[in-house]
């Protein structure tokens, strides 16, 4: 891609100004440009423009693309652009992620000396191999930046745009630009989506059809009039039709009488190839000599990038022939040479017919003779699976045992093309099948694994349901395994009552309710029970088992005991609650990992009700082992509800980098998982986390989302969408809409929440109101925080005292900062270490309004120090305003909190929050990309805020206005 030998490029000058500004941009960061348009259009010489303006500004880029007829292989487009780079590059990462990427990358297969499979590491989530890519890309962009090139990404896999997700979400920390292309007829959702989930970093660019005008100029000026118009009428403007029908209107004169037809007809919708089109590429193959026909469907069956000696063996011919064969082929400009000896055909278009040329029995012989040659040079199974697939006889042992082991190869990073393999083998194997094949049964438990785990649950749904016809009544073991997967995918679809009724059906055929299989549907019954905040009907179910029964293991005694933790929580019996986790604890250390095989969804509750209760490095710990599981068993299906336990411990312990980096992997399970609910889960607590960091604008993005995925079933992850959204409202300043939301949400206290989330609810409201000059308000909150935490819950007691302090403090600021300074002790004993600043900050705060400077001071100081150590960038900064007005010296720092709680009045100049946000930082002495990386904006964002900031204080240098800023704090 790129170089000289493009052709002068007729008209797109709109396109070629934004590739020329997307390319400025890259030299500053991160950057994601998508080109659209329909086959033929364009995007592949626009993309070779961007090529050569990345070489013009010394701008290193790697290109690949997807292909049609390998849409199934993982990464395609990815490999195909970085293989060869990898190669020639010495790489600094650590050795486990070396061996990760060895997982997808040829290149990097070998570096250890042992298989990729055989490393622990590999045994991981997604969301560790994309953040892995994305350090490489990194890596690769050191020192001089680098382009990312993937072109006709609409026949790209799965695994591929999950990693692009990843990489808008949660982009470089270097110069790196993303270009893709992709057909909008054939796009997928979420690739449609890639470009706005950019944000301020993206960029579309739509390629059009020619202009009348724009033909003329491209035909030239031998072309007659009548001629252009013609073919301008008959192509629609594309560029790829125009060229095709040209050369068959010059070089084939004896079919301009087919062609006019084709012209009279008109042109076909251009998401599909026009007849006249596709009659032009017939013409131009047909026209060759026959072996280099037979050549061109030979490289169209080999590869999409294809060696000369494959494409022989699928054409049968030898390798001399071929080799000539081959010229003729280059020399029409059929196919053009790449790099490493290997070829490819000009255009995708040219591939497919030569393609479909092909007479459907030859075509499958040559797919055979192509997988027999890979298996002889020791091709992995992987990589003959695309020809097995499409070559294969019915009740071909053979071809079933190399398509399910390459399923198992790519099953943890590429699930959604293990399913497409796994099913491939089960449709080739007889319904009678001997023991010489796999078991069918087995086959398709694993396939509804797949299906699960790469979020294709309505085909999971289905294959657990055909499990369940093959199954025997009496095989309960194996029908509740599968029942339960298939409740949990049914919930993932939003269908629960289907899920409850589906249960409850299985459970009618089990005689003996105690046994193991019984026992695990049940609790699954439970389960359903505690997202709805219905303790009587969980009480009810855990009140007819016992506690442990014959054939029970470890790992189901320890998940029965974790589900009465939460359901004594929610009962409000947390002294009961309590034993049963130190019970639970006790349980789930002594067991092993395998002993948690069918119930470690179970434990995710577990985690939830430790948090509760406040028995954090006990929740922090099973949390951990439980992520830990879920990935080394490929459950990532629950995965998504351990880390999100996970986050939520380490956001109330204060550990805001590593809460967030859990919530995004846990928003990014969600995504993958195409769930509603898993996907909420994760962006509850990225709300949270960005909204306690003072990154509002991020917290609120998260919180919109959250309650966009709000299924309307009323349990408890919907109520917490709408609080977390209703925090982020207040922390961002929205005062009266954010309390407005809260009250909605949790107004009665007694519906969809636990008593933790409301006396958290009430603090806030007290807080808000106590701000807003209402203190009448205001105690009425604390007296529900007061009325709703238990004497059990030190934390939980803790934030009620908070709650005090805020409605006392306009009446009697002295006796508020008692109260203040009483809950930041009871929150500093259980380790709440964000709540604790807010207490110490409210101390402060009281002692200041009393005229007692020297506590003030003190208080002020240890709330400081609390936030800078979590990161609370936004109540740091007011931390620091507070302490300048009672004299103490301060050097100036962070952006604060959109939202801080003198409004947005109070900012100077007649900054908006988040120009005031960049005015700090610039007075801190930031340049605009460390600006931008600390903000999660773009440089161009920057830069247009900077420009108002110069405006709005009458400066015309950051000099400016770091002097402004700094007088400004002054008192």
């Amino acid at each position: 891609m790129g170089g000289s030998g493009n052709p002068p490029l007729v008209g797109r000058r709109e396109a070629l100004q934004e590739i020329g500004r997307v390319l400025d941009a890259a030299e500053d960061g991160y950057g994601f440009l998508a080109m659209v348009g329909e086959p033929g259009a364009g995007k592949t010489r626009l993309l070779n423009e961007l090529a050569d303006g990345a070489m013009a500004r010394k701008l290193p880029f790697v290109a690949g693309r997807a292909a049609e007829f390998e849409q199934e292989m993982p990464f395609g487009a990815v490999v195909d652009a970085l293989d060869d780079r990898l190669e020639e590059h010495t790489l600094s990462l650590p050795p486990a992620a070396l061996r990760l990427l060895g997982t997808v990358f040829p290149a990097l297969a070998d570096l250890t000396g042992e298989p990729p499979a055989a490393s622990p590491e590999s045994q991981v989530a997604r969301y560790q191999l994309h953040r892995t890519v994305r350090h490489l890309l990194e890596e690769l962009a050191e020192p001089s930046g680098l382009v990312l090139i993937l072109d006709d990404l609409h026949w790209a896999d799965d695994a591929t745009i999950e990693l692009l997700d990843h990489l808008v979400r949660h982009p470089p920390r270097a110069r790196v630009l993303v270009a893709v292309a992709y057909r909008p007829a054939q796009a997928s959702p979420r690739l449609a989506a890639l470009v706005d989930a950019a944000g301020p970093q993206g960029v579309r660019v739509t390629v059009e059809p020619f202009t009348q005008s724009e033909v003329r100029e491209f035909l030239g000026p031998d072309v007659s009039r009548s001629r252009c118009q013609a073919l301008f009428k008959a192509s629609g403007g594309n560029p790829f039709y125009l060229e095709a029908l040209a050369k068959m209107a010059d070089g084939a004169p004896a079919a301009g009488t087919a062609l006019d037809r084709h012209w009279e007809k008109g042109v076909a919708p251009l998401t599909e190839m026009p007849p006249a089109v596709r009659a032009a590429l017939q013409v131009e193959l047909s026209a060759l000599p026959p072996q280099a026909l037979q050549m061109a469907r030979g490289a169209a069956v080999a590869a999409d990038v294809f060696e000369p000696a494959l494409a022989a063996v699928a054409a049968e011919m030898e390798q001399n022939a071929a080799l000539t064969a081959l010229d003729v082929l280059t020399g029409h400009d059929v196919v053009r040479p790449t790099t490493g000896g290997r070829f490819r055909f000009r255009h995708p278009l040219v591939r497919h017919v030569a393609y479909a040329s092909t007479a459907a029995g030859w075509r499958i012989a040559a797919h055979s003779r192509v997988s027999s040659r890979l298996a002889e040079l020791g091709a992995p199974a992987a990589v003959r699976a695309h020809h097995v697939v499409r070559s294969a006889r019915f009740g071909d042992t053979e071809a079933i045992r190399t398509l399910v082991e390459a399923a198992r190869v790519v099953a943890l990073q590429a699930p959604g093309t293990a399913a497409y393999w796994l099913r491939a083998a089960l449709d080739l194997m007889p319904d009678n099948a001997d023991g010489t094949y796999p078991d069918r049964a087995e086959l398709l438990v694993e396939l509804t694994h797949m299906q699960a785990v790469s979020g294709h649950a309505e085909e999971g749904r289905e294959t657990a349901r055909t499990l369940l016809g093959l199954l025997p009544l009496d095989d309960t073991v194996r029908r509740a395994r599968t029942v339960h997967m298939c409740a949990v995918m049914e919930r993932q679809l939003g269908r629960i009552h289907e899920a409850r009724a589906l249960v409850l059906d299985e459970l009618r055929r089990i005689t003996d309710r105690q046994t193991p299989e019984a026992v695990l549907l049940r609790i699954r019954l439970v389960a359903d029970r505690i997202q709805k905040i219905d303790t009587r009907g969980a009480q009810a179910v855990l009140d007819s088992l016992p506690e442990s029964a014959p054939g029970w293991g470890p790992g189901l005694t320890a998940a029965v005991t974790s589900m009465r933790t939460m359901v004594s929580y929610g009962r409000g019996e947390v002294e009961e609650a309590i034993g049963y986790a130190r019970t639970a604890d006790q349980l789930f250390s002594a067991a092993s990992d395998n002993d948690f095989a069918d119930c470690l969804d179970c434990f995710a509750w577990l985690v939830f009700a430790e948090s509760f209760l406040g028995m954090y490095d006990e929740a922090l710990r099973h949390a951990e082992r439980l992520v830990s599981i879920s990935r080394t068993t490929g459950q990532t299906f629950i995965l998504g509800y351990m880390l999100t336990g996970r986050s939520r411990v380490l956001a109330q312990l204060g550990r805001l980098e590593e809460a967030t980096a859990v919530a995004d992997e846990a928003t990014a399970v969600g995504r993958d998982l195409r769930s509603q609910e898993v996907l909420a889960y994760g962006l509850i607590q990225q709300c949270l986390t960005a909204s306690w960091r003072g990154d509002h604008e991020r917290a609120v993005r998260a919180g919109d989302e959250a309650v966009a995925n709000d299924t309307g079933s009323g349990e408890w992850w919907t109520h917490m969408a709408h609080v977390a959204r209703a925090l982020a409202m207040i922390n961002e300043g929205r005062l009266e809409e954010g309390a407005t939301a809260l009250i909605a949400t949790c107004g009665d206290g007694t519906l969809g929440l636990d008593f933790s989330t409301l006396v958290i609810c009430a603090e806030a409201l007290a807080c808000v109101r106590a701000a807003q000059e209402n203190p009448a308000d205001a105690a009425n909150w604390a007296d529900i925080a007061e009325a709703i935490a238990n004497p059990a819950l030190t934390g939980d007691v803790g934030v009620a005292r908070l709650a005090r302090a805020h409605a006392m403090r306009a009446a009697d600021p002295a006796g508020s900062a008692v109260v203040a300074a009483e809950a930041a002790g009871l929150l500093a004993k259980v380790g709440r270490r964000p709540e604790q600043g807010r207490a110490e900050l409210a101390a402060g705060l009281a002692h200041a309004a009393a005229g007692d400077r020297s506590q003030a001071r003190e208080r002020l100081r240890a709330a400081a120090e609390i936030f800078e150590s979590c990161g609370m960038r936004g109540l740091h900064a007011q931390t620091l305003r507070e302490q300048r007005k009672i004299g103490v010296r301060v050097p100036a720092t962070g952006p604060p909190a959109k939202g801080s709680r003198g409004g947005r009045k109070n900012l100077p100049f007649g900054l908006s929050p988040r120009e005031h946000e960049i005015a700090l930082l610039v007075a801190e002495g930031l340049g605009n990309q460390q600006i931008a990386e600390r903000l999660y904006l773009s440089v161009r964002t920057v830069e247009t805020h900077l420009s108002r900031v110069f405006a709005k204080i009458g400066v015309s240098s950051r000099v400016g206005v770091a002097t402004a800023m700094n007088r400004s704090m002054e008192i």
